[in-house]
């Protein structure tokens, strides 16, 4: 394995000594298994053999831009990991998988529900032999209910929680947000789920049950969505009022949306009673910032297409440059609209090191994403490459107890 170009923590991690098998793909289970690995766990990623026509392993080793035929973006979210190639499709597989959940404290599955029950896997059978363990379920729309049974990805999820009708211009078709924020949004609320169900199991610790007792955590992608919507469902509920598209606005709270400048966009949040007045003065709108009937803003939000257009005209005749260096000094938050080049290329980024090299096993440079978020203590730490499939099959295996 090519060396990191940075050290390992000066000091014992979060996570240290807790065993995770991952046994999701693509990227909502994975990505849980990720943020437990940042931070010191030891995660085991079990991964299919190549069958005819496929490479095998996780199908995200073959997404988006490939270097030898392996994505980049696997140095993300399978850093830190180690590959162990399993068939679950087979009896020998399923034992083997079983015989390394006996040692672990969390499993990460993100199959369609029915799958591990099916394979003999089901939560029942492996906590019958391992009382401690942690099971993280994570899939479209949870365990139960009438939806169990169809499939889902994170798109729909995004569309039945309530985002993806929110993130359009009005009268526009919505759009996705790019990323798919609903695999990691669940995956999030799966990360949460299994540190409360450790502090939980540490709780339930007696002589009968020495490692304490587990439990599952049940995350649908749609509700880890739907749990981020904010105001969505109460003001249906006392108002019947039905929250509309708004492009880069946010709706009931002024001002906050996009501006044009001279050679590009920023984005402004004046949204503060103190911080509006700061603004106005900043642009040379002094009657607004002394509006009464715009200090709170309750008013502004009946007047915000004036406001709009008054901070719109003053953007407009200056360079995104200008906007920033003004608006900074007057404390008013201000941003730029940043592409992959402005993230790689600003110091902030690199001084708070959330982009961090790597050099992946056939000598390729990589910048990724540092660790989030920030420990004081017991930080966290990029100290593996994403393996090679199966690379580490016969060192886990054999350390199974016979």
């Amino acid at each position: 394995m090519s060396p990191l170009p940075f050290s390992a923590p000066p000091s014992p991690q979060a996570l240290a000594g807790l065993r995770v098998i991952e046994l999701g793909q693509l990227i909502a289970g994975p990505f849980a298994g990720k943020t437990l690995a940042d931070f010191g766990a030891e995660v085991i990623k079990v991964e299919p053999p190549p069958a005819e026509g496929t490479a095998g392993g996780d199908p995200l080793r073959q997404w988006r831009m490939l270097h030898n035929g392996t994505s980049v973006w696997w140095q993300v979210q399978s850093r830190n990991k180690q590959s162990v190639v399993l068939d679950l499709r087979t009896l020998e597989g399923r034992e083997a998988v079983a015989r390394l959940i006996d040692e672990a404290d969390v499993v990460i599955e993100n199959f369609k529900p029915g799958t591990m029950e099916k394979w003999g896997l089901g939560y029942d059978a492996l906590s019958a032999r391992n009382p401690g363990l942690i099971m993280l379920r994570i899939s479209g729309y949870g365990q139960t209910g009438p939806y169990k049974d169809r499939p889902g990805f994170a798109v729909v999820g995004e569309a039945m929680g309530g985002m993806r009708y929110l993130n359009a211009e009005p009268g526009r078709i919505p759009v996705r947000a790019g990323v798919s924020l609903g695999d990691t949004l669940a995956a999030l609320h799966g990360v949460i789920g299994i540190l409360l169900a450790l502090q939980a199991r540490h709780a339930s610790v007696t002589p009968e049950a020495p490692k304490g007792r587990g439990q599952v955590i049940d995350v649908a992608l749609y509700e880890a969505v739907f749990n981020c919507m904010e105001s969505l469902l109460p003001e249906y509920s006392a108002f019947g009022a039905v929250r509309q598209p708004a492009g880069s606005a946010l709706p009931g709270i002024a001002p906050s949306n996009a501006y044009p400048c001279a050679d590009g966009m920023v984005v402004i949040g004046g949204n503060g009673d103190s911080i509006f007045k700061r603004l106005m003065i900043a642009i040379g709108r002094d009657e607004l910032a002394t509006d009464p009937e715009l200090a709170s803003n309750p008013g502004r939000v009946k007047r915000v297409a004036e406001i709009d257009a008054a901070i719109g005209a003053w953007t407009g005749a200056r360079a995104v440059s200008q906007v920033l260096d003004v608006l900074n000094a007057a404390s008013v938050p201000v941003g730029r609209i940043y592409t992959a080049q402005d993230i790689a290329e600003d110091p902030h980024y690199r001084a708070r090191e959330m982009i961090v090299p790597v050099t992946t096993h056939d000598g390729l440079r990589v910048e990724v994403p540092g660790i989030v978020p920030k420990l004081s203590r017991t930080p966290g730490a990029i100290q593996r490459r994403g393996p090679l499939l199966g690379e580490d099959t016969e060192a886990v295996l054999s350390r199974l107890k016979k």
